[in-house]
């Protein structure tokens, strides 16, 4: 090819290039000021819940902080808006694009927590469809039951890991961190699908070596005041986790007791199930910010990393 005529199409090339660039930016953020003016009450309104002392002020704050955020999603192609100003919410976004995955929580006086959450779809002409997420978690009486988006064994996730099998639809693994109480935490491995167009949490993909069957989703408890790395290492295709043990033998099942005893297992992802791995060997330890999440709550509080 004729040097003139190659640079000619470099330059034409690169033109069309910033062209599309710029016109998907004035589509993306054309509603940019608006949303920002949403984001800073957000951002205002969460700050606040958070400095407030009782619980009626904190569902108060987060009533309003909910009504303001469905107002600010049905603003016309919201779903590029990123929200990275909302520290306190964890937003993930589904690497298909499909989804995205709005959770947080609010602090009780007695040490519990309570989740909160929604789903907002991606659509073509750029309207809102979401499904809020209602915490279910106290009335749920089986912890590996399959539930719904009405009955939410609620979380604030922290990681999303499609899992995508030949032939079906994809699901999603979603990680999570659940503060439970004042004496332990909670994190959870759960699974997302879309049957008949509606979010189902929890699928019997989870399969263990030691005959327990197959499980729906994995729920972790330790002492409060430890830590528990829970991460998808992507090099390995494994989700790599503490392995939980009592302090001595005599305290097990009393989950205020347990903490990781410095080994890891993982679960597998094999066509299409999770298997247990047990005793993983990992030449670096995982690091990642969440493996310091203790009681978000409490400045004064130390997770303690290991035994």
């Amino acid at each position: 090819m004729h040097k003139g005529i190659k640079a000619f199409l470099i330059f034409f090339l690169l033109c069309c290039a910033s062209k599309n660039m710029r016109a998907q930016h004035s589509f993306t953020f054309n509603n940019g000021p608006v949303m920002f003016k949403y984001q800073d009450s957000l951002k205002t309104i969460s700050a606040n819940t958070f400095d407030a002392e009782n619980n009626a002020e904190r569902f108060a704050l987060n009533a309003t902080f909910i009504k303001t955020l469905v107002n600010a999603l049905k603003t016309p192609h919201s779903f590029h808006f990123n929200f990275d100003s909302l520290q306190k919410v964890s937003i993930l976004k589904a690497p298909d694009n499909s989804f995205r995955i709005f959770t947080w929580y609010v602090p009780v006086d007695d040490g519990s927590y309570r989740y909160f959450g929604t789903i907002q779809m991606a659509t073509a002409d750029g309207k809102l469809k979401l499904y809020p997420l209602i915490d279910n978690t106290e009335q749920i009486k089986d912890p590996n039951a399959v539930t719904g988006s009405k009955n939410w064994y609620g979380a604030r996730y922290y990681e999303i890991v499609p899992v995508i099998v030949s032939g079906r639809q994809p699901f999603y693994t979603l990680i999570g961190w659940k503060g439970n109480n004042a004496k332990t935490s909670k994190k959870v491995i759960d699974i997302l699908s879309f049957e008949k167009g509606e979010p189902i949490f929890g699928k019997p993909v989870f399969e263990s070596l030691k005959g327990a069957g197959v499980k729906n989703r994995i729920i972790f408890e330790y002492n409060k005041m430890n830590s528990m790395t829970l991460t998808m290492d992507k090099s390995v295709n494994m989700i790599i986790f503490d392995h939980l043990a009592p302090f001595t033998a005599e305290m097990e099942g009393n989950f205020e007791y347990y903490a990781s005893d410095l080994s890891f297992d993982a679960y597998k992802i094999v066509n299409g199930k999770l298997k247990l791995v047990e005793n993983v060997e990992l030449k670096n330890e995982p690091n990642i910010m969440d493996d310091f999440y203790t009681d978000p709550t409490d400045k004064n509080t130390k997770p303690i990393k290991k035994l």
